[in-house]
């Protein structure tokens, strides 16, 4: 029963972090408006954030939950056996459920930067 809770939680907050990689913002990016049609930035930005959509952040956030849970069950069973080894793979499905999903972040960011260079934005951060 303990062993499904924990099951449990650990299913919810993957399906959680993937939902909040999901979310990613592109509102702090800074470019030169020097010069700037913001009616024509508005488009572009929101063409490149489109493409950002193509990175693949919940399958990030899943393969980083699973790596995680296999990696931090093992370290468990080894030094605990196969109560800690549950213990282990729940927190090691968080933590890689959460830097896979941070990764994810980072890459539709990125896209979205990379799209605004090469339409001639200077993006300062």
């Amino acid at each position: 029963m303990l062993i499904r809770m924990r099951r449990a939680t650990v299913i919810s907050l993957v399906f959680l972090l993937a939902t909040v990689a999901a979310c990613t913002t592109t509102d702090e990016i800074i470019i030169d408006k020097k010069g700037v049609s913001m009616a024509s930035y508005e488009a572009d930005l929101a063409e490149c954030r489109a493409y950002s959509s193509e990175v693949k952040s919940a399958e990030k956030t899943a393969r980083g939950a699973a790596s995680g849970a296999v990696i931090g069950g093992a370290i468990g069973a080894i030094t605990g056996g196969s109560s800690r080894a549950v213990e282990g793979a729940g927190v090691g499905a968080v933590t890689g459920g959460a830097r896979g999903a941070s990764e994810g972040e980072r890459d539709e960011i990125q896209v979205v930067k990379n799209c605004l260079r090469g339409r001639g934005y200077r993006v300062l951060n």
